[in-house]
């Protein structure tokens, strides 16, 4: 092979490796389309559009895991207003630093709330993390928005859930209408609102199922081991007039989730 050769083959190797590499990151700069994907860092979930498997008309954006083969849809933005017209929509961080998917009638369909910040707009950036976490900050590192706190159906690892404020009820889980149908549907997951001590799966507004007490101490949880190597610890405490929930595995645990499905069944999965 010639000088000339080798010089063109290994231009073209690395204009080849850069489409390859993954982007984490969203900018002002740029915007995602659908076909583009965010992918984080470890390459542990993806973000992008998805139509569900009954259906190509219907177009959502959400975090899903990159790695298993089927996929697995943790949270979804416009759950509730699905996009039928596939060109010209895009996902892109405004001059005012937020985040706003666009249909292809330029309308906004979806877009994260409260983000200005006082005393102008900053430039800011979106980023997917391997938590699952799609968090959207300033370039002084301050985090005006995440995915974290607006879940769909689901928990994952080391996310903290805020259930009550002041005793009135803010995290709530809200079930996938069906297998294929992200909208909204009859089963939730919260804190009684009329007690802050008890957590309930709801169908509507009635109560479906009574899913723990909780004792008045500051913190409650419990320890289980579900096979040799993996240990799931969970916890209910308190911070002030805030009550939160959360979860933890042991490292080099399988990926794992709490999932409420369209039956109001409320799962750990892995």
């Amino acid at each position: 092979m010639g000088k000339a050769s080798l010089h063109v083959f290994f231009l073209l190797f690395l204009i080849l490796s850069s489409f390859c590499q993954s982007n984490d990151q969203l900018s002002q700069a740029n915007s995602l389309s659908p076909g583009d994907m965010l992918i984080s860092e470890g390459r542990v979930f993806a973000l992008g559009f998805f139509s569900p498997s009954n259906s190509n008309k219907s177009l959502y954006l959400g975090i899903w895991y990159h790695n298993i083969p089927e996929r697995t849809v943790v949270w979804v933005a416009n759950r509730d207003s699905p996009i039928s017209n596939h060109s010209s929509v895009k996902l892109t961080i405004t001059n005012s630093s937020e985040m706003v998917l666009f249909d292809s009638e330029g309308r906004a369909v979806w877009m994260t709330a409260n983000t200005t910040t006082a005393g102008g707009a900053d430039r800011a950036i979106a980023v997917l993390l391997d938590s699952g976490n799609f968090v959207l900050r300033l370039l002084n590192g301050t985090v005006v928005w995440q995915s974290t706190d607006h879940l769909t159906d689901t928990i994952l690892p080391n996310t903290r859930v805020l259930l009550s404020y002041k005793a009135e009820v803010v995290g709530r889980l809200v079930a996938w209408k069906g297998p294929d149908d992200p909208s909204s549907g009859d089963f939730s997951f919260s804190i009684d609102p009329s007690s802050n001590l008890q957590i309930f799966i709801w169908n509507g507004s009635l109560p479906y199922k009574r899913l723990d007490v909780v004792n008045e101490v500051s913190v409650s949880g419990g320890t289980y081991q579900s096979n040799n190597t993996s240990v799931m610890s969970q916890y209910l405490y308190y911070r002030g007039d805030e009550l939160y929930y959360t979860y933890t595995v042991s490292d080099g645990s399988p990926y794992t989730r709490i999932l409420l499905d369209n039956r109001g069944n409320l799962s750990l999965l892995s």
